[in-house]
């Protein structure tokens, strides 16, 4: 028996390389990959801000006065020069009609003066200057004619002393016809027409007043828009200085957000931008139009405004909104998609990469630019890697893999589920 035993131990041993051998491989865990390669990229600027109207108006009387009528309400639309509201302005109405009857007063003497009354003044100096003359000549005659007799003795001192006093007063008289007849042609005539056109220039500026006054209690929007609010009722008090009603364009909005100081760096005006409303599927595009030239201190960020179409109003003003400006466009960059990224247990990122061998080895890279679902690679991988997209999670580095479709990566039991 004991001679046996040796073929009984090499028989056990061979059925156990025979066990060995037929033992199959660790599975290729099913994965999706993609290659890398070159593609534009865009870096994105984004932050937080408050929507605002492209032009608002606070529309204030300049009179204190209860309001008539309104004719419009909150919600309506007007245009630029729509009448409002209009308020009490009988008095006013009043002191146009006094204002015009007296300025058409000065208007009518001033025809009369200038036509008129200052021809008739300079006929009568020129007619009294004409007998003022014809009197001297007279008493002139008269005074020589007795200076002679009274030298021939054939006539008293005395009536010539007497014609001598007739003579200086004609000539006296003379002298005054004769200037007032210069002052009307010289001085008279300017000054007299300047004081009548002066008259007639300030009644017409009392009317004008008036008139303003007047116009001030039809209260007009001064832009195109919506009516936002409307704080009075036809009948209260509307108070000078106090807004009656708030006219809101909305045809386009403006977001404006604080960007940090180091991303506003790369941004300017007319680079182009996205506003997408928070709590809503609601997004605008639109571009840049203010880059604040200065931080605000409170918050150390800069102010960024994007202006957008609003088509339909549904952006509402005062909602939160995110802005996402696009701030470069880097065109032949290294990208990969962003559901290739790891983290990796030294820090930073990590992609995994099939090799010609079928299997996955780590790659440690450095990323730039990221968008939403792509981003830029900095060193690591080079174009034509195929990086996993689908599977790398808690796959080892050397591990062997199957590149496969979705449906191809499903796993067995999933499949006889189905």
């Amino acid at each position: 028996m004991w001679k046996l035993a040796p073929f009984v131990a090499l028989i056990a041993l061979a059925g156990c390389s025979k066990q060995k051998e037929e033992e199959p491989e660790a599975a290729a865990a099913p994965v999706e990959v993609i290659e890398v390669k070159r593609d534009s990229i865009q870096r994105i600027v984004s932050g937080e801000g408050i929507l605002y109207p492209v032009d608002q108006a606070s529309v204030v009387p300049k009179l204190s006065a209860p309001i008539k009528t309104f004719y419009v309400k909150r919600g309506d639309s007007v245009t630029k020069g729509q009448l409002l509201a209009t308020l009490e302005n009988r008095d006013l109405e009043a002191s146009v009609s006094e204002s015009k009857q007296l300025y058409e007063q000065a208007q009518s003497t001033q025809r009369s003066t200038t036509t008129a009354q200052l021809p008739e003044d300079v006929n009568k100096a020129q007619q009294d200057v004409t007998t003022a003359k014809e009197a001297l000549d007279a008493a002139k005659r008269v005074y020589e004619s007795r200076k002679q007799l009274v030298e021939q003795g054939a006539l008293a001192r005395r009536l010539a002393d007497e014609a001598n006093v007739a003579y200086v007063q004609a000539r006296s008289q003379y002298d005054v016809a004769t200037k007032h007849l210069q002052a009307l042609e010289n001085i008279g005539r300017p000054e007299q027409t300047k004081g009548i056109e002066a008259q007639t220039q300030a009644a017409k500026a009392r009317y004008d007043a008036a008139q303003a006054q007047l116009s001030y209690s039809e209260v007009r929007s001064p832009i195109a828009g919506i009516i936002s609010d409307r704080p009075l009722y036809a009948g209260e008090m509307a108070a000078a200085g106090t807004p009656l009603l708030t006219v809101m364009n909305v045809s386009r909005v403006i977001a404006r957000a604080n960007i940090p100081v180091g991303q506003a760096a790369s941004l300017k005006v007319g680079d182009s931008a996205t506003i997408a409303q928070t709590d809503a599927a609601i997004e605008a595009s639109g571009k840049v139009t203010v880059v604040s030239p200065a931080t605000d201190p409170n918050s150390t960020t800069v102010e960024v405004w994007v202006e957008a179409e609003n088509p339909g109003q549904r952006l509402k003003p005062g909602a939160t909104v995110r802005v996402s400006i696009v701030a470069e466009t880097l065109k032949d960059a290294l990208v990969i998609p962003a559901a290739a990224l790891l983290p990796s247990d030294e820090g930073g990122v990590q992609a995994m990469v099939v090799g010609a061998d079928s299997k996955a080895h780590e790659k440690k890279i450095e990323v730039g630019v990221r968008e939403p679902d792509k981003v830029q690679v900095l060193s690591g991988l080079a174009a034509g890697d195929k990086v996993i997209t689908v599977g790398g999670v808690g796959l080892d580095d050397g591990a062997k893999v199957r590149i496969g479709t979705g449906k191809e990566s499903e796993k067995p039991d999933e499949k006889d589920a189905k």
